[in-house]
């Protein structure tokens, strides 16, 4: 049975916060590895838990600081079958990380009682293969049936929602809504672009949005989002049209760089804080339905200042 989105409808002028790029923060500002790309782990290290709990409560900050919403996820991203057994985790043992994520995002959820209007809690779908392959082996079947796995434990830890994050193809994203419809979980979807303001795997946003909305039908996903694409990757790839209401934010990544050449840095880009939140600024005078801004690879609590400002 699809369950609704818990956030509000659009234009009801909550505006909602995410985490930024926790990943790229927690290797290049703090120092850990992350095997696979995977933060879940990393609960079984003190010393990165409690850098944890401190990025997070610096971004926490920010929407208590400006009276915006949040929407708080960010651990789990590789924390589905295939990945999981990648690190050596059992499927009983990665059920139980999954649950573990969640109980450490609401311990932290705890200290803002009061001083963010509405903070929802999350778990991160990742996609199945490398985001930045073309996956064309992945059919909606076989997608559901694998992301059904984690979004059954989402369902017993009670998350407010989930979140297909950085797909690039329109057969998982429908097999991922699918199985959410039926497991009962709010679901987003959000998609990444490269250079050519297109999915990897070919089409653009318009014909991404439409095609997966096509597809499911009433199991359609609550919303999108784009994520880890920078502004001069995803802007030239919103034209005009009605299909625009069903994107209901982004989360850009902080570099111009292209994705690629980001990942072979091997340390952190920043890029301009500032200019970041004056193109979210454009972005939603443009597009004022758009209520949930965020961050990707490079970006933390600066960046999420930054776009709060530009807002408010």
């Amino acid at each position: 049975m699809r369950i609704p989105s818990p956030l509000p409808p659009m234009g009801s002028g909550e505006v909602f916060l995410t985490e930024g790029g926790s990943e790229t923060e927690i290797m290049y500002r703090n120092g850990f590895e992350l095997p696979e790309f995977a933060m879940f782990p990393l609960l079984d290290n003190p010393k990165a838990v409690s850098a944890m709990r401190e990025m997070f409560s610096r971004q926490l900050d920010v929407a208590a600081e400006f009276g915006l919403s949040f929407m708080l996820s960010g651990l789990d991203y590789r924390a589905s079958p295939d990945w999981g057994a990648k690190l050596g985790y059992s499927p009983a043992a990665l059920a139980e990380a999954n649950i573990a994520v969640i109980d450490f995002l609401r311990d932290i959820a705890k200290a803002y009682q009061g001083q963010i209007p509405r903070l929802l809690i999350g778990g991160i779908l990742g996609p199945r293969g490398d985001a930045y392959s073309l996956n064309r082996e992945i059919t909606a079947d076989n997608a559901e049936e694998y992301h059904a796995v984690q979004l059954e434990t989402l369902k017993t830890a009670g998350v407010d929602f989930a979140c297909a994050m950085t797909f690039n193809n329109i057969a998982e994203s429908v097999g991922a809504a699918r199985a959410a419809a039926k497991i009962g979980v709010p679901l987003s979807i959000s998609l990444t672009l490269d250079s050519t303001f297109r999915l990897k795997s070919g089409p653009s946003l318009v014909e991404a949005i439409t095609g997966i909305d096509n597809q499911t039908g009433e199991d359609a996903p609550d919303f999108y989002l784009l994520n880890c694409s920078h502004p001069l990757e995803y802007e030239p790839a919103l034209e005009d049209g009605d299909w625009i209401k069903r994107l209901r934010g982004v989360r850009p990544n902080a570099s111009r760089m292209e994705k690629i050449a980001l990942c072979k840095l091997g340390h952190i880009e920043d890029g301009d804080p500032v200019e970041l939140g004056s193109q979210v600024r454009s972005l939603s005078a443009r597009c004022p339905h758009m209520d949930i801004f965020g961050g990707c690879c490079g970006t933390g609590h600066s960046h999420l200042r930054e776009i709060a400002k530009a807002l408010v």
